[in-house]
């Protein structure tokens, strides 16, 4: 059925009313291919810790760009020349970056799907829909790709001050109930600027700055990087793998017609055709969640127990610190699990595993966030800071996990 198309808005919790800029971006957000970012939660298994996180993709890109079309607004009112057919990419580049997230997010990456990323993922969504829109996209994938002249543009879309965290950071913090982590977005947009063709921050905007490297150190730790949602996501992720080798041993499990397929096929970034793209467009969350309710009642010991931990929320146990884990005592865990359901080292490595996690606030290697002076000079924030001391913020933090199942 065609819906007649106009502009409209919507009603954001962050923001108030987005408005849709032009039938195109209209059209776009009413495609198959992004509607279903409604089906895909933006914070994974986080809402097994904070039970308000429950938003999608779907609300964190629409509010990724109406804080592109602040940022255009802004810049253009301080006189960078941007044209109209530029604005539109823009708009176009952020609202579809996370078009290729898989169901929970990064699940299906490290899976049932080998070496190919989201990223990956939306570049081809963005050439399908490309084609699909008579070309009218190519604008929009060359400032994805940073293969525009325009360097900023690209910043706006990926760097250190970019929309995507602009909007995640706020809207996560919102949704989880962490105010540590809610950044004043719009003061910040307000204080950007363009400088030899590079994103700066004018120096006034300082504190804002600040906060927002902070936020997003605290946002890491107690949420993204949170131990249940750890142990949950890479639960998640072990479940399907145990799915995959089942089903290439030959038995048959219940799921979606599209997740059997990604189940059946090996699938890589090479042999990644429109074909599969189109069966990736219909997974999403619900396809593991129902998948799961059926994989309950299975055989297999791996399948079934992961199962039951996820939709019960009774999880494995987890352990954080600063030194690696040994493997002594990686083994001993398996060993004791194996002898009590006498079950096969293989199939205790689902249960018994050890990991590495990071956290860098702020980048001083790739790009910085710098500061415009009013005397012309640019400076890195990190060495412009009074108030706290940036560059310890920037130095990698490294720890160490390891997940067993917890004694009875």
């Amino acid at each position: 059925m065609n819906s007649q198309n106009k502009l409209k808005i919507i009603n954001d919790p962050i923001y108030g009313f987005i408005t849709i800029p032009n039938k195109l971006i209209f059209e776009l957000i009413e495609h198959p291919y992004f509607q279903r970012l409604r089906r895909i939660s933006q914070m994974g298994m986080s809402y097994l810790v904070y039970p308000g996180a429950q938003h999608t993709r779907f609300h964190h890109a629409l509010g990724a760009m109406h804080l592109m079309q602040k940022a255009v607004q802004v810049l253009i009112f301080k006189g960078i020349k941007i044209s109209k057919e530029e604005s539109e990419a823009l708009y176009i580049a952020i609202l579809l970056h996370d078009i290729g997230h898989g169901p929970f997010s990064h699940a299906m990456e490290h899976s049932i799907a080998e070496n190919i990323n989201h990223e990956s993922i939306s570049l081809l969504f963005m050439d399908a829909l490309n084609k699909e829109f008579n070309n009218r996209l190519t604008l929009a994938i060359q400032i994805f790709k940073n293969e525009y002249p325009r360097n900023f543009f690209y910043q706006l879309i990926s760097g250190q001050l970019d929309m995507d965290r602009m909007d995640y950071l706020k809207r996560d913090s919102f949704y989880t109930g962490v105010s540590e982590g809610s950044v004043n977005s719009e003061r910040l947009i307000s204080m950007l600027n363009v400088f030899k063709d590079n994103l700066v921050v004018e120096e006034k905007g300082i504190y804002s700055v600040e906060k927002f490297i902070i936020a997003r150190r605290l946002m890491y730790w107690q949420v993204y990087l949170h131990k249940t949602s750890l142990v949950a996501e890479q639960l998640v992720t072990r479940l399907l793998k145990r799915a995959k080798e089942l089903t290439v041993q030959g038995v048959s499990l219940k799921a979606s017609e599209a997740l059997l397929f990604f189940m059946k096929e090996n699938i890589t970034k090479e042999n990644f055709t429109f074909k599969i793209l189109n069966t990736f467009s219909k997974l999403d969350d619900y396809d593991i969640v129902s998948a799961m309710k059926s994989w309950v009642f299975e055989k297999d010991f791996v399948l079934s127990n992961i199962s039951k931990m996820l939709l019960n929320r009774d999880l494995l146990k987890i352990e954080i610190k600063t030194e690696v884990f040994s493997e002594e005592t990686i083994e001993k865990y398996k060993e004791k699990l194996m002898n009590k359901y006498q079950i096969s080292q293989q199939e205790a490595s689902y249960f018994v595993f050890s990991g590495i996690i990071t956290n860098q606030a702020y980048s001083m290697e790739k790009e910085t966030i710098n500061l415009y002076k009013k005397t012309g000079e640019i400076i890195d924030v990190a060495q412009a800071s009074d108030q706290l001391n940036l560059k310890a913020l920037s130095k990698k933090v490294v720890k160490y996990y390891m997940c067993y199942p917890k004694t009875n």
